[in-house]
Formats: C-alpha cells, structure tokens, sequence
C-alpha cells in the first residue's frame, strides 16, 4: 500500500466521528525549505505553553544550536493526531512530532514516522519499557521525553484513625484489609477512575495486569480476577459508586475532601496533593500476589516524520537530541511532572526531590499500553475492556460474562 492509501486509512478511522472530509489521492507536494539551514518545524501536545515559556525557548535554543530557524505549533492531543495524519497525506508534515505515546503505533502503522535507523537515533540509554510504547514489529519510531503512571496517594490521618500502616499494603488482600478497616472506622476507602474511556481503561490496567492478564485474552482468570476485585470494592462499599462516572480529574477531587484512604492517580496530582491541606504519602499500586503491579505509561514520543527530502533527518536528528539529551531531559521531564526516560535522569530527579522515588519504582514497572506488538489492535480491545468493566460496576454483567463478552467483540475487531 501506499503511503498516501495508508495514511488515508488512518484519518478516515479518527475522522469518522468528526466529520472531517475525506482524503484525496493527489500526490504529496515537495515539503518547503530544502535540506540543512532555514526553517524546521515542531509541533507538540502542550498548547498550554506559549513563547514565553521554557519549553519554547528551548525548542528555539535546539533549532539555533542545530542551525536553523524552529517554528513551533502547540495543538491539543486528539487534534495534532488528526493534523498529523493530514499533513502526511497533503505532504507538509512537521519535521519534529512529538506525540502521546499511544499514538505513535497508529501513525507508524499508517507510514508517517520514519524509524530511529532512519534518522541515526540512539536509544541505547532508554529504558527498554519505556521505548517499548514506541516500537512495532520490532522497529522503534522515536524517543520518549519522559513517561507518566499511577500509584496509590493515602490520606495519613485517615489511615492513622483505621489503625492501617501503609507500608504494609502489599498486595491486594493487604489492600483490602485496609480498606475494611477504614470502612469500620467510618471513612471512605478508595476511589478511582473507571469511566467507559480510555481513562478509565488506564486506571484498571494496573489491575488487570497486576493480576498476570494479557490483552490479547480480556476474559482468562487473570483478568475475571481483576474485574471481580473492583466489583467486591463497590459491593462492600470500600469503593463509592461514582467511580463509575469519575474521570481522574473527579475522582481526585473526591480524594481532596479528605474523607478517602487511598487515591489511584497520577504524578500529574502532585503539585494539588501539595495544597489539600492534609498529609499524604503515595505507594506503588500492588499486584495481587505482591510487588508493585505493571501500570500503563503516559507520556510523549520525540519523533520524525517522513520527509520527501531525507537531508532534513540529520538537522532533525540534532534538535531531537538536543530535547532528550540529560540536562534538558531534567528541565524538561520537571515542568510536565514527568519521570526521565534514563536512569541517570532519574538518579537526579530524586536527588532533587525524594518524593519521587516512588514513581520512579512505579515507571520502573511500567509498560505501554501497545507494548506486546499490539499496535493499532489496543484501542480497539481497551474500548472492549471499559465496556465490560462499566456493565460490571454498574450490575449489569458478572465479570466472567462482561469479559467473554468483550473478548468475543475484540477478536472480531482486531482480526
């Protein structure tokens, strides 16, 4: 298939919804600009960010030290997916993309990222589970500029009225303990995000993985565990019902009343756990049998897209690496609460802040949620997920049924 076919594909799936108009099938025009010297352009996810920040002032530092003119463009997530597609169909892509990390199976699917031996990248310093969100049949479309996961936050005083030490909560029958005693204490328990989207498919992830459950097979043990242990939560009442509707932005708000034990949310909280007024800690998110379960990672891929003019890679190559090298790489991973891609970043981060080391240990345990060469197949299966564990909570489905039913509609969607 062509490039222009593939890519076509590719925005007539994300554009359905939208009502964008259809591809054409001219061919893609000469990208402006030449190869070396003039003007390079980077467009990323962070539109809070104007020119005044340190963000785009390094993007302009990178594009001077590369010898050339960066000309930077911030576009909400689901709308730079869409421009990016786009851009490759009518040939004008962006020199540097920087993408969520989910993203970048779909566009390397559709054939507009180059790969890092295209583009001369080293990614030998990565950590493997981090780069593994960026890789497909076992090639690797960019760099990650840092990642983002889950842990649990607790609330130290209502723990210390349950008689509850944190540091016993190991896995999930410890975890459960706690929240019993928290419930007979007359607090609430936990709270979290289980919305039929891609949120709440993020927030059961630790579970389920936890568990030992694999994608490819929604319905295994495993997984029925995982699903039966939110659903016990609800009936018991160590879990309130709105967890069904909450997103993570109101399932931390629920957290910040200060009535609840335990929060599954984000490095992203960090800064608001600062200002709810009460003592908190964080620990990793257990895995059933014990240590710290698998959480999915959030976060950015550094890529290039494919240029007509392949002597544009060596200038992008340069500004890529100027944006993950180490000392920018700290700078970087700091503003957007991010955990480095390296180890050595991440030395330094928790030498400059040990409130961190937690959620090094959690990235640590990490893994993308393509991982598993699932690619394109993940949206796919993860809509069948929120579908099953929705009809659970809510008592429309046991879990084993609500599984089966979703694995049986994911097969036939991946096939």
């Amino acid at each position: 298939m062509t490039l222009s076919r593939r890519v076509c594909g590719a925005v007539a799936a994300l554009s359905l919804a939208a009502g964008m108009t259809a591809c054409s099938n001219d061919s893609a025009t000469e990208p402006a600009g030449g190869s070396g010297g003039g003007t390079y352009t980077i467009w990323d996810p962070y539109p809070q960010f104007d020119d005044t920040s340190d963000w785009v002032k390094l993007l302009q530092k990178c594009g001077t030290d590369a010898g050339v003119t960066v000309k930077r463009t911030g576009f909400d997530t689901t709308d730079l997916t869409n421009k990016a597609l786009l851009a490759a169909q009518q040939g004008n892509s962006a020199d540097v993309l920087i993408v969520d990390n989910p993203v970048v199976s779909t566009l390397a699917e559709a054939g507009v990222l180059t790969t890092t031996d295209d583009t001369k990248l080293d990614t030998s310093g990565i950590e493997p589970n981090l780069l593994a969100a960026g890789q497909l049949d076992g090639k690797t479309y960019g760099i990650p500029i840092g990642a983002n996961t889950l842990a649990l936050y607790y609330n130290k005083k209502v723990l210390d009225a349950a008689k509850v030490d944190p540091a016993t909560v190991k896995d999930w029958a410890s975890l459960t303990a706690a929240l019993e005693k928290v419930k007979a204490a007359g607090k609430k328990g936990i709270t979290f995000s289980a919305i039929g989207t891609e949120e709440g498919s993020f927030q059961f992830l630790p579970w389920f993985w936890g568990a030992g459950a694999n994608l490819t097979q929604l319905d295994s043990a495993q997984g029925v565990a995982s699903l039966t242990l939110w659903t016990d939560w609800l009936k018991k009442g160590y879990a309130p019902n709105s967890v069904i509707s909450n997103t993570q932005t109101t399932s931390w708000q629920e957290f910040a009343t200060g009535d609840f034990a335990f929060s599954e949310n984000g490095t992203w909280q960090l800064a608001n756990a600062k200002k709810t007024g009460f003592a908190y800690g964080i620990i990793p998110i257990p895995a059933q049998a014990g240590g710290t379960a698998p959480a999915p990672t959030g976060g950015e891929f550094v890529t290039a897209p494919v240029q007509k003019d392949t002597g544009r890679y060596a200038t992008s190559e340069k500004i890529i690496k100027c944006l993950t090298n180490e000392d920018n790489a700290l700078t970087t991973d700091t503003t957007l609460s991010y955990v480095a891609a390296t180890k050595a970043v991440q030395e330094k981060q928790v030498a400059a802040n040990p409130e961190l080391k937690v959620w090094v240990e959690a990235v640590g345990a990490a893994k993308g949620r393509t991982s598993d060469n699932l690619g394109t197949k993940y949206p796919k299966i993860s809509e069948q997920m929120w579908t099953a564990f929705q009809a659970a909570l809510s008592g429309g489905k046991q879990p084993q049924q609500a599984l089966s039913a979703a694995q049986t509609a994911a097969a036939a969607a991946t096939k």
